[in-house]
C-alpha cells in the first residue's frame, strides 16, 4: 500500500505549487511590457518608410544621366525654355556644381535675411502643419567671360520666343536719341529680381566676377518672374519706363 502523505510532504508540494504560481505571474507580466515578436510582427519592423531624403540636382551629370537630362527638359519646358538656364531646382531640393552642393533652403535663408524677412525653420518640429507651396527656382551656371546682360537677354529672348514673339539680336540697344529700348529697361529691372550666389563661398554676391569657373549662379524665382512678364504686352514694350527700382507701363 502507498504510503500515506505526510504533513511535511504537504507543505512542500505547497510551496512548490505556489512557487510555479508566482513564475507564471512574473513572466507574464514581462510579456504584456515585452511582448515576443511574433513573424507579423518582425515582418511589421521590416516594412518602416525610410525617412525622406532631399534630391540632389547634378549639374555635372546633365549630358550623362538621362533620366536627370528629361526630367530637367520637362521642368524646362513648363516655361518654354531651353538654354536659358542650365537647371530647374524645387526649394526644397540640392543642387550640385564641381564638388560643392548647395541647398535650395541655404540659398533662400540667405536672401530673406537680406530683405530683412524672418527666417521660419523647424515648423515641423514645433507642430506647426508645413503647407508653404514648393517654389520652382531657375538656375545658371556662371561660366568664364559671361555678363549679367547677356545671361538675362538669352533668358528673355527664351520666354518671348514661346509667345511667338521673336526679338532682335539689337532689341536691347538703345533707340535712336540714345533713350533705353524697352527690352533693355526690362533687362536692367531684371538685375534687381535675381540673385546671384557665390557657392564656393556661401554667400550672395553682388556680381560676376570670377576667381575660377562654376563658381558662382544666377538664381531666378521662375514663379515670380514670369508672373511679371507675363504683364508685358509686347506691342508697346518701348512705353515701358523705369526708374532704377520701379519698372511700369504710363496708361495711354
Amino acid at each position: 500500500m502507498p504510503k500515506k502523505p505526510t504533513n511535511r510532504t504537504n507543505a512542500v508540494i505547497g510551496i512548490i505549487a505556489v512557487g510555479v504560481v508566482l513564475v507564471a505571474a512574473v513572466t507574464g507580466l514581462k510579456y504584456l511590457k515585452n511582448p515576443a515578436k511574433t513573424g507579423a510582427q518582425k515582418g511589421k519592423d521590416k516594412i518602416q518608410i525610410p525617412s525622406s531624403t532631399e534630391q540632389v540636382i547634378d549639374y555635372n551629370k546633365l549630358n550623362e544621366d538621362q533620366k536627370l537630362k528629361a526630367l530637367m527638359q520637362q521642368r524646362k519646358a513648363e516655361y518654354g525654355l531651353k538654354k536659358g538656364v542650365d537647371i530647374i531646382t524645387k526649394s526644397n531640393e540640392s543642387f550640385k556644381v564641381g564638388e560643392t552642393t548647395v541647398s535650395m533652403q541655404e540659398i533662400l535663408d540667405k536672401i530673406r535675411l537680406k530683405s530683412g524677412d524672418i527666417v521660419e525653420k523647424d515648423l515641423k518640429s514645433r507642430g506647426m502643419p508645413d503647407n508653404h507651396k514648393l517654389e520652382s527656382f531657375g538656375i545658371h551656371v556662371v561660366q568664364p567671360g559671361e555678363n549679367i546682360w547677356n545671361i538675362h537677354f538669352t533668358f528673355l529672348k527664351e520666354y518671348f520666343d514661346h509667345k511667338g514673339v521673336q526679338l532682335s539680336p539689337l532689341s536691347d540697344e538703345p533707340l535712336q536719341g540714345g533713350r533705353s529700348s524697352g527690352i533693355g529697361k526690362i533687362l536692367k529691372f531684371s538685375e534687381h529680381t535675381v540673385n546671384i550666389y557665390n557657392i564656393k563661398e556661401h554667400r550672395l554676391d553682388k556680381n560676376l566676377n570670377l576667381i575660377f569657373p562654376l563658381t558662382k549662379v544666377v538664381v531666378y524665382n521662375m514663379d515670380q518672374i514670369f508672373t511679371f512678364l507675363d504683364l508685358i504686352d509686347y506691342k508697346h514694350v518701348n512705353r515701358i519706363q523705369f526708374d532704377g527700382e520701379t519698372l511700369w507701363m504710363p496708361a495711354k
